[in-house]
């Protein structure tokens, strides 16, 4: 069995249910969107962040865990990235807008906006750096409860069973160890962006910064999936 605490799995995603991303409609394990408003330099401010809450499956070449992404830092890469006048929105971003009703969205629209979607998609390898739980009895799900509450085929919902089945462990934010990501970099491409991010602070605060690098480094080093 996998140990307890804080790991690492490096390993493919599938997601656990129907999920699409909100701008583009794509199909997904996960999905993040942010909404940003033109500064007076001709730069961006991010006035709304959203992101899906679904657990997903993640699979390496020794098990199955499944990934709660609530309060994770995720590095995923754009697929979609728009800018558009405030008074003449796409359907889909004025559809978004008016179902979320952000505060001060009606605000937003006099002047130019960006919007730009993350899509964690199924088959996709993903770095996850997260607690390890023991997985309890109410993640487990039976064939006759996925098709009657999906309306799913059979092949899916025997995938699902399958999938939950081989689940060890759930994956999430510890109450007591707060490091919690969720990559498409690899560990040594965070480790390689860590450093070069801590170089470049060093004259700003060379303790802290060396301390929080050291850190990051530490927790990157720390238990792997299945040793």
């Amino acid at each position: 069995s996998m140990p307890m605490g804080l790991v690492e799995i490096n390993g493919e995603a599938s997601p656990r249910s129907e999920l699409t991303a909100p701008f583009s409609g794509r199909p997904c394990a996960y999905w993040q969107v942010d909404i940003a408003t033109r500064t007076r330099r001709n730069g961006w401010t991010v006035v709304h962040r959203n992101a899906s809450g679904n657990p997903f499956f993640l699979r390496d070449e020794t098990g199955v865990a499944l990934v709660y992404p609530q309060d994770a830092t995720a590095r995923l890469n754009f697929q979609v990235e728009e800018e558009c006048p405030g008074i003449s929105l796409p359907d889909v971003y004025a559809q978004y807008l008016n179902e979320q009703r952000p505060a001060g969205h009606a605000l937003w629209r006099l002047g130019s906006l960006r919007f730009r979607e993350r899509v964690l998609e199924a088959g996709q390898r993903i770095y996850v750096l997260g607690t390890a739980l023991p997985r309890p009895q109410s993640v487990a799900i039976s064939m006759d409860d996925e098709l009657e509450a999906t309306g799913t085929d059979d092949r899916r919902a025997r995938r699902l069973h399958n999938l939950d089945h081989e689940t060890q462990a759930i994956i999430r934010r510890g109450e007591n160890e707060s490091t919690y990501i969720i990559s498409q970099q690899s560990e040594r491409e965070l480790t390689m962006q860590l450093g070069l991010r801590a170089t470049a602070q060093l004259m700003g605060g060379p303790a802290l910064t060396l301390f929080g690098l050291a850190y990051w480094l530490h927790a990157l080093s720390l238990s792997r999936w299945f040793r």
